[in-house]
């Protein structure tokens, strides 16, 4: 999996010798020897990852760091800082102005490119989740993202079976967050399938193997996307590096401390947020695209969508496609002698009265306007023409009661069709529908026409 990365340092054959490092392994590697520089570079070109030193002259790689996660442009860039230092403040200074990882030079060759991949791998998904409501944005179907979404306050499942240490952290995740507390890989694993934010796995544990766990919960499509923080022992590189590869978002080792504890939940916490906003987002989109808004029903797009290949199927010797086309009798005198606004409580009243007298296979739309279609997949002509006059009798058979108590008697004039067979087309079927309708008309509307092929 390659990437692009930034190298960020201001000692040129610490610049080179990583460039090196990461070309050899067939990354594409930009780089910058000052944080102003790496923060124009970051904004035009967009990298997958900033390899980001902190002891630079100027601007230090903390405020670069903080710079990158406030700018819009650039918040989504993973940042894994690089120093020679190896304290306590430093690594949680770091990670609260946003870094996603801490790597201490001299830097291990293993543990980079393990950090690399996983964190190229969470910036292709952020990167499709963001390119898709951007795209939703521009024609109109979604709002644009909240510029910040909190990381505290989230429900966090606790897996640990030191009791001791279990203790201490749900000491210290109570202080922002809402903790419940597991010994059980089975429990626990119901309990991820509910409501939650976090999972933090000792995977050092003897009673169970936390690795296991975690990746159990990257195969399941429910848990998949859940963010773990998984509990090491530094000494354990090949767990560590192992934990990277099967999909743990981060990693905390032993000994525990608090502060740097709770800075990488809220980091992973408020990342979880920021994808299920997007996913919620591109799911509302992909509705808008298909339901019509007034009504709730599907739209004529998806209508017509499904019912190309219903058609061709039937064509090919499958089951019969049946279409009712529906107008409401006399629409315009509704909205002429009442407004518009009682007019679409005819039109949602009359689509609540379609979709209840239809089969669950049925596919009700609104054409247009006040005109309906329903596509029915296996139904015979007489058996669309038998639920045609179920609901044209329930319109009729019960006025609509609309704003202000009043009552209106409404009707409608149904055509309906059915596939012929070979050479049968969408469009043929749905024009005989709609032929059907005007003769409905002509003959006096409140009535059912079916026409045969």
């Amino acid at each position: 999996m390659s990437a692009r990365i930034l190298v960020v340092d201001d000692i040129e054959a610490n610049v080179k010798l990583l460039e090196a490092r990461l070309t050899a392994e067939y990354y594409e590697v930009l780089t910058a020897s000052d944080g102003p520089t790496a923060l124009a570079l970051a904004a035009s070109e967009k990298p997958d990852i900033v390899l980001l030193d902190v002891m630079m002259p100027g601007m230090d790689g903390f405020e670069v760091c903080r710079r990158l996660k406030e700018d819009p442009i650039t918040r989504h860039i993973p940042v894994v800082l690089v120093t020679a230092l190896d304290g306590r403040a430093d690594r949680i200074t770091g990670l609260e102005a946003g870094a996603d990882e801490f790597l201490t030079k001299p830097i291990d060759d293993v543990m980079l490119f393990a950090r690399v991949r996983s964190l190229t791998r969470l910036k292709q998904v952020l990167d499709e989740l963001r390119a898709r409501e951007a795209s939703g944005r521009r024609i109109g179907v979604i709002a644009g993202a909240a510029a910040r979404l909190g990381g505290t306050g989230g429900r966090v499942l606790v897996l640990d079976d030191n009791e001791r240490q279990a203790q201490r952290l749900m000491a210290e995740l109570s202080i922002e967050h809402r903790p419940v507390a597991e010994t059980d890989p089975e429990k626990a694993y119901m309990t991820a399938r509910g409501p939650l934010d976090l999972i933090v796995v000792n995977a050092t544990s003897r009673g169970f193997d936390g690795l296991r766990f975690a990746a159990n919960i990257r195969s399941d499509e429910a848990t998949r996307h859940l963010p773990i923080l998984a509990i090491v022992d530094p000494d354990e590189r090949h767990r560590l590096v192992k934990a990277l590869e099967i999909g743990v978002n981060d990693i905390l080792t032993k000994p525990i401390d608090p502060q740097e504890m709770a800075a990488r939940a809220r980091t992973q916490i408020r990342r979880k947020r920021y994808t299920d906003f997007l996913r919620d987002n591109l799911d509302h989109s992909l509705e808008l695209a298909v339901t019509d808004q007034l009504t709730g029903l599907h739209n004529r797009r998806y209508m017509e969508g499904q019912l190309g290949a219903l058609v061709k199927r039937a064509a090919l010797g499958g089951d019969p496609v049946s279409a009712l086309m529906i107008d409401i009798d006399h629409f315009k005198k509704i909205n002429d002698n009442f407004g518009h606004d009682i007019g679409d409580e005819v039109l949602r009243e009359f689509a609540v009265r379609l979709a209840s007298n239809v089969r669950a296979i049925d596919l009700p739309c609104r054409y247009g306007g006040e005109e309906f279609t329903v596509i029915m997949p296996g139904a015979r002509l007489q058996d669309a023409e038998r639920v045609a006059e179920r609901i044209r009798l329930h319109v009729a058979g019960s006025p609509f009661r609309v704003s202000g108590g009043e009552l209106l008697t409404v009707t409608i004039s149904i055509g309906v069709s059915s596939t012929s067979g070979e050479g049968d087309t969408p469009e043929l079927l749905l024009k005989r529908a709609d032929e059907a309708v005007y003769e409905a008309k002509a003959a006096g509307r409140n009535r059912v026409i079916a026409r045969a092929a």
